[in-house]
């Protein structure tokens, strides 16, 4: 006979026992699972909603500046050779080796212009692409939907008194050289009308301060057709390192230059990394309390049988048979506990994720978290059994035999 056969047929004669070492284990997996996948989901969950609000890298065009003190006074800095940024470096930004963790990029091309008479810094934007970067907004009226909509800053609109629904027009200063000469005829400056559709609820920001307009119309106006200020870009840092990312875009856009926000990627990673520390800790104290129910069964069912193993040491089998056994035994029983609690968790986080978390992703059913909550069950129950076995193999086979 060999020595799984017996250690299967110790399994069916102790069924009690070996369902209450299965259920130990069914329940510490079945809770860390649950922990775990309710976690996942939650990751992904928060992970989605933070690359919603704000950008985490810029790119703006690359210059040089000047700056000089003389006789105590600073002069203010000069640029030169000043690099220009295009609608196609925003478009190539798409193409790097991690475009796919690119969530949003939102090309902007500022500059002041004369709102209802007065100057303003306006914005032009992709508002389909600006809705989606800057997730916090709260427009009071409507979203953007044609080329002649614009959308106010809550502190402009209160200096010109504007509100959803007024038409505003729009021109660009004339040069200098135009007012200052007197003989020349005037030229008259671009100019267009926009109908201000919605008016942002203040947020602190600079955005306060701005009128929003499309990009083609500010293209138009200042007479830059395809060129862009800057470029802001939402990545998805959960799944790769910005870091990454920012070098890749560098190469594709060698004329500007790309930096990553700090705070924004460290605020991101830091959420979910705790999230995870969370649920690892907790299962693990789980796990260990399983433990616990294994070790003391165990080591209860070794202390019942020590006539069974009195009589295999007397028909000569050896302490290393007696621990093969046990360890059998643990290992058979834990993988049908491991396999258990693996789809009693995912059933409990499937019911649950929707009452604790308020989450749009579902629960995803992860085979690599089945092999792992199985695999955690046999290291459990194995080191768990692991001592009962051995002291199993030191009983005295006299000792042993008197207890039959």
């Amino acid at each position: 006979m060999r020595l799984t056969d017996i250690a299967w047929n110790n399994v069916r004669r102790r069924l009690g026992k070996v369902a209450l070492v299965m259920l130990g284990l069914a329940i510490g997996v079945a809770t860390a699972v649950a922990l775990l996948a309710i976690t996942e989901t939650m990751q992904a969950d928060v992970a989605a909603k933070l690359d919603q609000y704000g950008a985490n890298i810029i790119v703006v065009p690359k210059s040089q500046a000047l700056s000089l003190s003389y006789g105590g006074l600073t002069v203010s800095s000069a640029a030169y050779d000043v690099e220009q940024l295009t609608m196609d470096d925003a478009r190539r930004i798409r193409t790097i080796r991690n475009a796919a963790n690119v969530s949003v990029v939102a090309p902007k091309l500022l500059g002041v212009m004369e709102v209802r008479g007065q100057p303003a810094l306006v914005a032009g934007v992709v508002f389909a692409e600006e809705l989606r970067l800057k997730g916090w907004w709260d427009i009071q009226g409507s979203v953007p939907q044609a080329a002649e909509h614009a959308v106010a800053g809550a502190r402009l609109a209160e200096s010109l008194g504007l509100t959803p629904g007024d038409t505003v027009l729009v021109r660009v200063p004339a040069p200098p050289q135009q007012t200052a000469s007197r003989t020349a005829a005037p030229m008259s400056a671009p100019e267009r009308q926009f109908q201000v559709v919605g008016v942002l609820v203040e947020n602190g920001t600079s955005d306060d301060e701005m009128l929003f307009i499309d990009l083609g119309a500010a293209q138009t106006l200042l007479n830059q057709p395809d060129a862009v200020s800057l470029i802001e870009v939402s990545a998805l840092c959960i799944a790769c390192p910005v870091e990454d990312m920012v070098i890749q875009i560098g190469e594709a856009l060698p004329q500007a230059r790309v930096t990553a926000l700090r705070q924004a990627v460290t605020l991101r990673m830091e959420t979910v990394r705790q999230l995870g520390q969370f649920a690892w800790t907790l299962s693990a104290v789980v796990l260990a309390i399983g433990a616990l129910v294994v070790f003391t069964t165990m080591l209860g069912a070794v202390t019942e049988r020590q006539g069974e193993i009195g009589v295999f040491r007397a028909i000569g089998f050896r302490q290393v048979h007696i621990i093969r056994i046990i360890l059998t035994e643990a290992a058979a029983v834990s993988v049908v506990g491991g396999l258990v609690g693996w789809v009693s968790g995912m059933v409990a986080a499937t019911l649950l994720a929707p009452v604790f978390v308020q989450v749009d992703a579902p629960v995803v059913w992860n085979p690599v978290l089945a092999l792992g909550a199985m695999g955690a069950a046999v290291v459990v129950g194995l080191l768990a059994s692991l001592y009962p076995a051995i002291r199993a193999a030191r009983l005295d086979p006299c000792t042993a035999l008197r207890s039959l």
